[in-house]
């Protein structure tokens, strides 16, 4: 059985199409795996900021001329959909909630309070929620850069405009919190 080398030349050629068609569309399931990402860290974020007016009313109620702090957490609100702002602002919401916890040690009726304790058990669960949703979305977004880099899907990367994805940096408020030792 004699191959041409016109054969030849047209599998490689097919080939060639084949992997280009293949990383194409792995560039697209990555894009669409870090909207995907990006969306489940909004919705924890969303439902952390829906969590802070209670938060709020509740420790008003305790702390009336620690009114500094409450306008702060109040103030700080985020809407940017770019990464690096939207990590920024919502460091900024981190801090703020953490001046609040640190007013609410002043109060030891407020710690006991039945509802401030579900308000921060409920902050705790959604600070690990957004936790593991900014793991994901930097997971994908890792993913997305090495393909976007690394030689040769770099080429077609180049072809169609795709490029790196900035991954989401966020200080969440439980970080600073001292852990308390008794002996």
């Amino acid at each position: 059985m004699n191959i041409s080398a016109f054969t030849i030349f047209l599998l490689l050629v097919g080939l060639t199409i084949l992997w280009g068609i293949l990383t194409y569309n792995r560039f697209i399931k990555l894009i669409n795996m870090v909207k995907e990402a990006w969306s489940g860290i909004d919705v924890q974020l969303k439902r952390r900021f829906n969590l802070i007016p209670n938060l709020i009313e509740t420790v008003k109620g305790y702390a009336k001329h620690e009114s500094k702090v409450l306008e702060e957490l109040t103030s700080t609100r985020s809407g940017s959909q770019d990464v690096n702002q939207r990590g920024a602002q919502e460091g900024q919401i981190s801090h703020a909630l953490a001046n609040l916890f640190a007013v609410a040690e002043a109060y030891p009726d407020l710690k006991a309070s039945q509802n401030f304790v579900d308000l921060q058990d409920n902050l705790d669960e959604i600070e690990n929620e957004i936790q593991m949703a900014r793991r994901y979305y930097n997971g994908a977004v890792r993913d997305l850069n090495v393909l976007v880099e690394s030689f040769p899907s770099n080429l077609i990367a180049r072809v169609f405009n795709f490029t790196t994805a900035e991954f989401f940096e966020i200080e969440l408020a439980r970080q600073r919190d001292l852990p308390q030792v008794e002996f």
